[in-house]
């Protein structure tokens, strides 16, 4: 401070002044450069707080890259043959979606003549059985939270009970209304909430966080007059903050994790926290890596800079609560730690409740209220809605109270030891194949692992897929990840052994592996323009929707 006042002292204020009144169009181009330059200089310097010297240039680097490969684009010829290759793969992509079905007809309209109940179960029936990633013997990673072909019948004959159902009208469907507001009581409790805690159901994790976002962007805006908002999120922390992140047109500040425990960095993410910042958030467990963030530090963080603390438990659900219990190291990640705002979990997954069902939660219910939406001046009435949606289905909040009756702490707690053991076992077997090791510090249900050279992992993945098992790819770092489900218990040593022929069969032919996934990921992850991923991404969408 000394040092800025002594040089403030040197400054000829007389003669700047003079200047001024004398050169008043340049005086203010001067101080409009000025400005400029002041404010990118502050950026720099906190992204250089926030990822390092070399990190910064290398992110500044891909960012000019990536505009000069654009302009390439624009240019006569290039741009052409640039979007020639998008077109063709988005072609294949679609190609290999759309396929014709041998005495399969296409519905494009509806029928002029209804058809009859066994016609069309037939055809369902038929489709239901079209040849794809055998998970019912566990091929799949995650996908399908399966809890047992009891709790299936049940949970569908729950559905069909409540099939006409809907939140909206709770004069109509009062018994709908106590269920749905037992399952966020029955969640709360498993998340240690108190009596001033309190939450909705959504249709899954993705909304779940968009809600919880949306509330501490209203709160910061009513309570604290930010009009600039922004939150600060873990570079694992789940793709649904950066969609909210869009939706609201609110800024978003990725923090780079330990390269060795995948868990955030805690000085990173202090520095990243600013005036505007609304919201910071951890997870348990993420989903890349199935890693545990250092909740504890984060709740304190968010106490000391006064700013919202989320915990993305979605993947976690059912699993997390129930670890001390099932003899696993516990990881407090509920409302016993101070400094929580709002969490996430998923019913669907680990609670395997029908898919369509998450819960989110909050403190207390002025920070649910700015989850709300609220109309009084429309001529249809008053509206008022909890979530997004305004109609939604009562039947997949019946299928989840009857799979959480169903099941029952004592059954969850086994499902926990059932899958996290399962989990252990693959993650031991993956430790004893010298060519791979294992991401981050798992904690949960999911394993992450990586390949050293010249074994590609996603040479890996292309052979894995050949013995029929679905892995999800990753990026940064390039890996692979299972989460175990209690379809892929009965199969982890199934699981280790095409996992080591696979590793063997990469080993022994690495160049062979060039081509298919290795390429694909390859370019994804060094490409400067992705906006070309981007349109490779949208037309895999479109692709859903060819009929």
């Amino acid at each position: 401070m000394t040092q800025v006042m002594s040089t403030l002292a040197k400054v000829d204020w007389k003669r700047m002044v003079t200047y001024t009144v004398n050169n008043p169009k340049q005086a203010f181009i001067n101080a409009a450069i000025a400005y400029v330059l002041f404010r990118q200089t502050l950026k720099m310097a906190k992204k250089v707080s926030i990822y390092g010297l070399r990190s910064t240039f290398s992110l500044l680097w891909k960012q000019i890259a990536g505009v000069l490969v654009r302009h390439i684009r624009r240019a006569p010829g290039t741009g052409i043959v640039v979007q020639r290759n998008i077109s063709k793969i988005v072609k294949d992509i679609e190609d290999s979606m759309n396929v014709a079905v041998p005495g399969e007809s296409k519905y494009l309209t509806v029928p002029d003549q209804g058809m009859s109940d066994d016609e069309i179960l037939a055809i369902l029936k038929r489709r239901q059985n079209e040849a794809g990633i055998d998970w019912k013997n566990g091929r799949a990673s995650g996908a399908v939270y399966h809890g047992g072909e009891e709790l299936v019948r049940l949970t569908n004959e729950a559905y069909a009970m409540y099939n006409l159902t809907n939140p909206l009208h709770p004069g109509v469907f009062p018994g709908l209304r106590r269920i749905e507001a037992e399952v966020v009581r029955m969640v709360l409790d498993l998340y240690n909430g108190d009596a001033e805690c309190c939450g909705t159901t959504t249709s899954g994790g993705t909304e779940s966080i968009i809600m919880a976002v949306r509330s501490h962007v209203v709160w910061g805006r009513e309570i604290r007059g930010i009009n600039n908002a922004n939150i600060v999120v873990p570079v694992t922390a789940h793709a649904a903050f950066d969609k909210a992140a869009e939706y609201f047109g609110i800024g978003i500040t990725h923090i780079p994790v330990d390269p060795l425990t995948q868990k955030v960095d805690l000085k990173a993410m202090r520095r990243a926290i600013d005036s505007d910042t609304v919201l910071i958030v951890g997870s348990s467990a993420t989903f890349p890596h199935g890693v545990a963030d250092d909740l504890a530090a984060l709740g304190r963080m968010a106490i000391k800079y006064k700013v919202g603390f989320h915990i993305d438990s979605c993947l976690g659900s059912f699993i997390m609560p129930f670890l001390k219990e099932a003899g696993f190291p516990e990881i407090v990640c509920d409302f016993r730690l101070p400094g929580v705002t709002s969490i996430s979990c998923d019913t669907h997954k680990y609670g395997f409740a029908p898919k369509g069902t998450s819960v989110v939660m909050y403190f207390n219910k002025q920070m649910r209220h700015y989850q709300y939406f609220t109309i009084s001046t429309w001529p249809g009435g008053i509206y008022a809605s909890p979530t997004i949606a305004g109609s939604r289905s009562g039947a997949v909040i019946a299928g989840c109270w009857a799979a959480m009756t169903k099941m029952g702490r004592n059954g969850y707690l086994q499902q926990c030891k059932d899958i996290v053991n399962c989990r252990i076992e693959i993650q031991k077997g993956i430790e004893q194949i010298p060519e791979l090791y294992v991401v981050g510090e798992p904690s949960s249900t999911v394993v992450a692992f990586s390949s050293h050279e010249p074994v590609g992992i996603f040479g890996v993945m292309d052979e894995m897929k050949k013995r029929g098992w679905d892995l999800s790819p990753l990026q940064y770092p390039s890996a692979l990840h299972l989460a175990c489900t209690r379809l892929t218990v009965p199969v982890a040593g199934e699981f280790l052994r095409d996992l080591s022929d696979s590793v063997a069969q990469v080993k022994a032919n690495p160049e062979g592996y060039n081509k298919g996934s290795q390429a694909i990921y390859g370019f994804a992850s060094t490409v400067p323009d992705t906006t070309i991923i981007d349109e490779v991404a949208q037309g895999f969408i479109d692709a859903l929707y060819a009929a």
